[in-house]
């Protein structure tokens, strides 16, 4: 089995916290941080059991600012 890394996008919903890969579109939730992503990590390992993704790069991550109400 290859390793790679992938990308956890985290945002809290209520009292859950919500975890999705970009890479690979998988969605996960959980109560604590922790236990989001250990549940994104086991259900995106078996899509990819399934889907495998092909080699690429890897993406780049950043952030940006913009100015608002908020």
């Amino acid at each position: 089995m290859v390793t790679r890394t992938l990308t956890a996008v985290l945002h809290k919903e209520e009292d859950m916290y919500v975890a999705e890969c970009p890479e690979v579109g998988t969605v996960s939730q959980g109560s604590t941080v922790e236990e989001a992503i250990a549940n994104l990590k086991e259900a995106t390992e078996l899509y990819l059991e399934e889907f495998p993704l092909p080699e690429t790069e890897k993406p780049i991550l950043t952030t940006f600012e913009v100015g608002g109400n908020a």
